[in-house]
């Protein structure tokens, strides 16, 4: 007998069901992708950008038990979909691109729930004078870095999903290697990639990955910063993250931002749509307006 405290309603919509229809559908999966049974609880839901962040149980073969951004592209869904609710749904995986497809929703009323905080600054807000550590265990001070402009990410080492963390790492290695070919703006710009793992992305792990998935072996314009979980969440929630506790570690959407040498946000840019060249574009012209000012 179910409890009277919880009131199941299964919310089973067929893709192709009259009314239903997805306004924009997934990318053609190709021949190679990979698809896994998906089962969690909804922890937030983003209509704007397509993104529903899922407490998901073990998926077999693919990734133990953890909370996770994922794309659903099925816009229906998000009429029905809100935190507490159970989301069943076929993960596909497809090189570099990922996402959720033929979703179910079982919806838990009067389930805990837990709402991630959100702080988002705002262009031209300035950066406080956070301070982190390097990969080589060196402290470093964002107000230290003023006079240059910084270009910064979120990742942690361990995300499994190939267009999240793992694509901010490869298109940060992209603005580096076009900073590589321009002298001019590779020496008045700074890329920072953060932890959100602090716990277990110490400075020896972070720089580990940043040689193994970056190639990197100069960490003198590129540096991955760590730092105590009280360090890491000011400036997570300073830059508009959802984040939270969970075993350990803290789980996050995706924000990368754009500071200006005077130590205040130009842009932000959400989720993983934006690409190296909107970014190395949005700093020529950034140098180009200050530099008519003055």
């Amino acid at each position: 007998m179910l409890k009277k405290s919880f009131l199941f309603i299964a919310l089973v919509i067929s893709l192709f069901a009259s009314g239903c229809q997805q306004a924009s559908g997934p990318p053609q999966a190709s021949a190679n992708a990979r698809r896994y049974d998906l089962t969690g609880t909804v922890v937030s839901v983003d209509r704007e950008h397509k993104q529903v962040i899922v407490s998901h149980d073990p998926i077999p073969g693919f990734m133990d038990a953890m909370t996770m951004p994922f794309t659903l592209y099925a816009d229906w869904a998000f009429d029905v979909l809100a935190p507490g609710d159970r989301i069943h749904a076929t993960l596909v995986v497809d090189g570099d691109r990922s996402w959720l497809e033929n979703p179910l929703v079982v919806r838990q009323e009067n389930a805990p729930t837990q709402t991630p905080s959100r702080t988002s600054s705002q262009p031209g807000a300035e950066v406080p004078p956070f301070t982190l550590t390097n990969q080589d265990g060196k402290r470093v001070n964002l107000a230290d870095l003023r006079g240059q402009a910084v270009v910064l990410t979120f990742i942690y080492t361990r995300c499994p999903l190939p267009d999240y963390c793992p694509l901010m790492t490869s298109n940060f290695a992209a603005i580096n290697q076009r900073l590589q070919a321009d002298a001019e703006l590779a020496r008045r710009v700074k890329l920072l990639s953060i932890t959100v793992d602090p716990e277990h992305d110490t400075p020896p792990v972070m720089r580990a990955y940043a040689m193994e998935r970056a190639g990197l072996k100069d960490f003198q314009r590129w540096e991955f910063l760590t730092g105590s979980p009280d360090e890491v969440r000011r400036v997570a929630t300073f830059f508009g993250l959802d984040y939270f506790p969970e075993k350990d570690q803290i789980i996050h959407n995706l924000r990368t931002a754009l500071i200006s040498p005077e130590g205040k946000v130009v842009k932000i840019y959400h989720g993983n749509e934006w690409k190296p060249e909107e970014v190395i574009a949005d700093l020529r012209a950034m140098f180009e307006q200050s530099q008519s000012k003055g």
